[in-house]
């Protein structure tokens, strides 16, 4: 379970997240984070999403940064807000050349924080050695992540991707045993 102050390196893609408020901070009505998206974040396939049961908000600090809500991108620059309603479509990405500072909450916290946890545990094994980056092009990855989304089907559901595909990659890790959680 994350705690105060525990970052969660997805560095590989693109982003660092820093706990403000865990769950247990908020008794379950929140999680509260510091987000630093590295330049270029999410530039090549941006995770569509929903979340079925909880609304994000974002507050840009610093920087300047582009979100895909329900059916189009917008710019948010320093002191915008944006919020997400339940079971909208959406997406971020950094298209600049410097780290974007992000105030993100989701609430309720449900299980976000261990998704994130997770995301730091299939980025390790997914990452290429040589270059740190993550391929969604990988079969290896797209095992990985179909897992680690068939886990979290309260916090967050694929768009696009579409779910169907996440879903069957999912069952196919499991088929194949293949699970982040245990060590390779």
């Amino acid at each position: 379970m994350a705690v105060k102050d525990q970052v969660l390196d997805m560095s590989p893609l693109g982003m660092i997240f820093t706990v403000i408020k865990s769950s247990e901070d908020t008794n379950g009505k929140s999680l509260d984070l510091a987000w630093d998206l590295l330049p270029q974040c999410n530039m090549i396939d941006p995770l569509y999403h929903i979340h079925p049961e909880a609304i994000e908000t974002y507050h840009i600090l610093e920087g300047e940064m582009e979100f895909y809500i329900s059916d189009k991108w917008i710019t948010a620059t320093k002191g915008d807000k944006l919020r997400v309603e339940i079971g909208v479509k959406h997406a971020f990405r950094n298209p600049t050349d410097k780290i974007v500072k992000v105030y993100n909450t989701h609430e309720p916290a449900l299980k976000m924080a261990e998704y994130f946890e997770d995301v730091c545990k299939v980025v390790d094994l997914a990452k290429n050695k040589n270059t740190n980056r993550v391929s969604m092009k990988n079969i290896k990855t797209l095992l990985l992540f179909g897992t680690l989304m068939m886990n979290y089907r309260q916090e967050i559901i694929a768009v696009d991707p579409p779910d169907f595909l996440v879903r069957l990659l999912g069952s196919i890790s499991r088929f194949l045993g293949i699970d982040y959680k245990l060590k390779e």
